[in-house]
């Protein structure tokens, strides 16, 4: 339970289905200081989780996760924007912190399921195999983020609100009268507080704010950088330099502190890598086969073709690579972010872009 109304919602649920339910909420690291504005965890949001399981007649407890989440998930972060990637730290979150540490209590209660206020779905198929798909509201979709499930985790999820539109889940609140009805929603990053994640970098890892210099794909020096966590893939503005055509941010070339930029015609690719690869089935493809790409959170999907790399599916236990090859090019690739395949529905696999 996070205090939102999707959390609360699942709770009514499958309180509603017969579940004996639990609700667990986690405490989570913020900057000293800063602790009434980490979204996931503040003190409103603890008192709104607490409320609803008062009104719902269900147990409560806080899990105190402070320096497994500075440890894993803001060390994620900062590590990524270190290599210069623009890393996403809520996948981190879900395979370590949710779906490993959490569930690991939760287990520990004697639970025998993990229910999220996520918008996925999860379906039986033959010899007990679970598949995760999209949400039914396409437009609050969470499946991007919990690709990192793999079976066994997958067995053990709930994903109660998945079925429903978020209209409808605010309409099943207000029937229940949960006192988290009308909440609104937030997107950003819990421990950034609301803040630009810029200041944040500024404060804890002003070193990788180094200056540097900007230059064309050709090598040619036309300008200064500030600093390459500062800039974005496909970043047009605020790039200060002098240029006849406007330019984009193609690259970050952390090794040589360089920020390459080019035109519009040379943005974007139609070919990425991807490292991590978690197929979800736990069967590693022996083919090339087609899918529909995300390659961020909010992107559109893109048709694609899928190769699992020969090294993954001869040694599985090594880093797990797969090369995408678009049917289009994609202008804003950008390493650090998820590539999430999908076919119909159901999703396949998905790995960390390189």
């Amino acid at each position: 339970m996070s205090g939102g109304v999707d959390s609360s919602v699942a709770a009514a649920l499958l309180k509603e289905q017969g579940y004996e339910v639990v609700g667990m909420m986690l405490r989570l690291w913020s900057e000293p200081g800063k602790e009434d504005s980490n979204r996931c965890c503040s003190p409103d949001s603890m008192a709104q989780a607490r409320r609803v399981a008062a009104k719902l007649d269900i147990p409560f407890y806080v899990i105190d996760a402070k320096d497994v989440f500075r440890e894993t998930v803001v060390e994620y972060f900062l590590e990524g924007y270190a290599r210069g990637e623009t890393p996403n730290p809520c996948l981190i979150c879900n395979r370590k912190i949710r779906w490993t540490f959490l569930l690991d209590h939760a287990l520990a209660l004697g639970a025998d399921f993990m229910a999220t206020g996520h918008y996925a779905r999860v379906r039986k198929v033959e010899s007990e195999r679970v598949e995760l798909l999209r949400a039914v509201d396409r437009n609050k979709d969470q499946s991007y983020v919990l690709h990192v499930l793999d079976q066994e985790k997958l067995k053990r999820a709930l994903f109660p609100v998945g079925e429903y539109t978020k209209p409808e889940i605010r309409q099943i609140a207000e029937k229940h009268g949960l006192p988290t009805a009308s909440r609104k929603d937030s997107q950003d990053l819990c421990f950034l507080a609301g803040e630009d994640y810029r200041n944040f970098l500024q404060r804890n890892a002003a070193e990788m704010l180094k200056p540097g210099e900007i230059v064309t794909r050709e090598g040619v020096a036309i300008g200064s950088h500030s600093g390459l966590a500062n800039y974005t893939i496909g970043q047009r503005k605020g790039l200060g330099v002098a240029s006849p055509v406007p330019l984009y941010v193609i690259t970050k070339d952390a090794v040589r502190n360089m920020l390459v930029v080019g035109t519009q015609e040379q943005l974007g690719s139609s070919e990425l890598t991807v490292r991590d690869v978690n197929w979800v089935s736990g069967e590693i493809p022996r083919v090339p086969f087609r899918a529909e790409v995300k390659i961020r959170y909010t992107a559109k999907e893109a048709e694609a073709w899928v190769k699992p790399t020969e090294e993954g599916q001869v040694y599985p236990e090594l880093d797990r690579r797969a090369e995408v090859a678009f049917d289009a090019p994609q202008r804003d690739i950008t390493a650090g972010q998820a590539a999430v395949f999908y076919q119909n529905d159901v999703v396949i696999s998905g790995g960390i872009i390189i």
